[in-house]
């Protein structure tokens, strides 16, 4: 078997030696050889397949968890992963173009475009204890401006939730936003959250709760996102999540040291990086999504995600006929799955309503 230096085989892969480094911390690519006395490393040369498409892989901004999943993988299957994840990519870097074309228009004084296609929201909520928890700490609302979800946690994660969820209604309730200041009007209702769930926990970092809304402008949807409750959609069968947990095992599946389904059994899965509650307010992640007609937005509690994969999720969501049926479903497979958490789904779908 050929060995190469590590500083040769960084070379021919066209991988840094430090990263090579990391990657064998990882086990994502190990040397073939280590030298007992020096601690150099050594690698084959048939290694250099593996770790040219792991340098291609990073090129493409994928996480190390990712390629980790992708090289283990068979040639088909693999080509499958790389291609679903750059739609994804793809979908998320077109929500960013949409917001920098409104930046843009914003700074340069451009009226706002009105919509050539007129729209609205058909919506259902519902929120279950499930079969383990004794009391139901999630809060959930739907109504013509507002979609939302909030998972409580600790002896006052009920009223937190419901605190959180009552802050943004009323910011609905004065009407429907213009899209050129909802982040800014999200930012502020989320403070006025945030004081509402400390004044209920007294302090104690304890309770606290995630909130997970979007805002309606017409033509827009408005995302605030603080926690591990998500917000996906489904747009032409595929399923896209656009929230990311703010939780300590999604930090390490970020930093490829743990995978996914790692995360799923890991002890610390429960553990949030941020929520309303406790001390300062977090800064939240503040977003604005085009609305297409024939998208179906799903907001929904860990409760659902913790049991039901995202696969069996988008089957359900696009088999369904309307949100209702896609609600109960969804609630019914996380109790189907062990119930071992409440669970709490918003579903809505984006309706053409121009006049033919």
């Amino acid at each position: 078997m050929e060995l190469l230096t590590i500083g040769a085989f960084a070379k021919a892969s066209r991988l840094s030696p430090k990263a090579l480094r990391l990657y064998d911390e990882l086990r994502l690519l190990r040397p073939a050889r280590v030298d007992p006395d020096t601690g150099y490393r050594y690698y084959a040369t048939a290694q250099l397949e593996r770790a040219r498409l792991v340098a291609w892989l990073r090129r493409l901004g994928m996480p190390l968890a990712g390629i980790r999943a992708v090289c283990a993988l068979d040639p088909a299957d693999a080509a499958r992963e790389i291609r679903a994840y750059w739609a994804r990519v793809e979908a998320e870097t077109a929500v960013r173009r949409d917001l920098a074309a409104f930046l843009v228009d914003q700074l340069t004084g451009e009226p706002e475009r009105a919509p050539t296609t007129m729209m609205e929201l058909r919506y259902h909520a519902h929120s279950d204890r499930g079969h383990v928890r004794p009391a139901n700490q999630d809060s959930v609302y739907a109504g013509r401006g507002l979609l939302a979800v909030a998972d409580g946690f600790g002896p006052a994660g009920a009223p937190a939730s419901s605190a959180a969820v009552a802050a943004l209604k009323r910011l609905a309730d004065r009407g429907e936003p213009a899209a050129g200041g909802v982040l800014d009007l999200l930012e502020d209702a989320v403070r006025d959250a945030s004081e509402a769930v400390r004044d209920l926990a007294e302090g104690d970092g304890e309770n606290g709760t995630t909130l997970t809304a979007l805002l309606w402008t017409g033509s827009k949807l408005a995302l605030v996102h603080i926690g591990d409750s998500r917000a996906y959609v489904l747009r032409d069968g595929e399923l896209f999540r656009i929230t990311h947990d703010h939780s300590v095992v999604q930090s390490l599946v970020d930093e490829g040291r743990l995978t996914p389904e790692e995360a799923g059994s890991h002890p610390q899965r429960a553990l949030l990086l941020k929520a309303l509650g406790g001390g300062l307010t977090p800064a939240p992640d503040l977003r604005l999504h085009d609305a297409r007609p024939g998208d179906r937005y799903l907001l929904c509690s860990d409760g659902l995600t913790g049991v039901v994969p995202d696969e069996r999720v988008r089957e359900l969501l696009a088999a369904a006929p309307g949100p209702d049926a896609a609600v109960h479903r969804l609630i019914a497979a996380a109790d189907a799955a062990g119930g071992l958490d409440n669970v709490s789904c918003v579903v809505a779908d984006v309706v053409d309503t121009s006049p033919v």
